[in-house]
């Protein structure tokens, strides 16, 4: 985290109910949802019938996110997107967010106005309202919490629980991008504290750390679905990796499931990238995460519907129960799946590797 010591406002001069009102102070309600936002006891909210969804994640600097790589722009920006992306999971639209801060006296109001620059943006770009939060002190660090409100029309949400046996799974873009990122990331942060001289070898990894740093919410994928008519089963975002959500979704749905390893899609530059780093690909893609793909099932009908799009890929289907929840691999050996995603309650041995429920 740059900044110039002697373009430094301290935040101690504005004060709490000052911050909030010189960082909300620019917002301009869109939605005709969204009656009333920032500046009062709570916001209000009219859905004109329509069933309403919320989630809600924290972010915690040393354990979701390192500073000393991860620019304060794109990390306000993530903060909204991985939200966002929950209500897109559940076949729903988002309309507004709420955003809480509590930060140590080490960050100034430039900081957090480069922070909430990148909130604005996401919300800009994903067409949600900030409506409300709250700011407080950190002893140490800066933890974020935001919450995610959304609309969808009656009998449209889309669970976890809702996958059939022959359902196909299917999965959009590319996995493993994201953790590879981070790979790389973590590596030239350790050079770089073994000798501050050697300036960081990121060439050629654009793809991936974009993937890290500033993911995108599957909006896209919400639309293309209604405009092929599939509605999905069942369906889950991608955070803790692609073995973690499977097993979410097939144990909702008391199901078993078998995917195959030759169908995971999984982009060259991952690939050659996880091969330098003496990583299985495939078991980046499963174990990885912060993906913020969707995996979903649809009916074994739709397969006309989504076969050929190349936005989404069928990587398998669902089974019995009793059949478990395996991977097919290559060699046509049946392997059950594990859940070996991000774990925020284990103790990590290693660099932050971040994801939400």
């Amino acid at each position: 985290m740059l900044e110039n010591a002697n373009n430094r406002t301290e935040l101690s001069t504005l004060g709490e109910f000052g911050l909030i009102k010189h960082l909300t102070q620019t917002i301009e309600l869109k939605n005709p949802s969204s009656v009333k936002g920032v500046g009062d006891d709570a916001a209000v909210l009219d859905f004109n019938g329509k069933q309403v969804v919320t989630t809600t994640d924290m972010l915690v600097e040393g354990v979701h996110f390192d500073l000393s790589y991860t620019p304060l722009k794109h990390l306000g920006y993530k903060s909204v997107v991985v939200n966002v992306s929950d209500v897109y999971a559940m076949n729903a639209t988002p309309k507004q967010v709420l955003i809480s801060i509590a930060v140590s006296n080490r960050f100034s109001l430039e900081a957090l106005e480069e922070f909430y620059a990148g909130v604005y943006l996401a919300c800009e770009k994903y067409k949600v309202d900030v409506v409300g939060g709250d700011t407080t002190t950190s002893p140490s660090g800066f933890v974020i919490s935001v919450t995610a409100i959304g609309e969808v029309e009656k009998d449209k949400a889309v669970f976890r629980s809702g996958a059939k046996v022959n359902d196909l799974i299917c999965v959009s873009g590319d996995l493993g991008a994201a953790y590879l990122g981070l790979q790389v990331l973590e590596r030239e942060k350790r050079i770089f504290l073994e000798n501050p001289k050697i300036q960081p070898d990121i060439a050629g990894h654009d793809y991936i750390l974009e993937r890290q740093l500033k993911p995108e919410a599957r909006k896209d994928i919400i639309e293309l679905l209604k405009k092929l008519n599939v509605q999905p089963t069942s369906m889950i975002d991608i955070s803790d990796g692609l073995s973690s959500e499977l097993l979410h979704i097939c144990n909702e749905s008391k199901v078993g499931c078998a995917v195959y390893e030759e169908k995971i899609p999984i982009d060259v530059v991952v690939h050659n990238t996880a091969l330098d780093f003496n990583l299985d690909p495939t078991m980046c893609a499963l174990s990885g995460g912060e993906d913020y793909e969707l995996l979903f099932t649809v009916d074994l009908k739709d397969h006309d519907k989504v076969k050929d799009n190349s936005a989404i890929t069928i990587i398998g289907h669902i089974t019995e129960k009793d059949a478990g929840s395996n991977l097919v691999t290559k060699a046509e050996q049946f392997i059950p799946l594990q859940a070996q995603g991000w774990d925020a309650l284990q103790p990590h041995s290693n660099s932050p590797q971040r994801g939400e429920s």
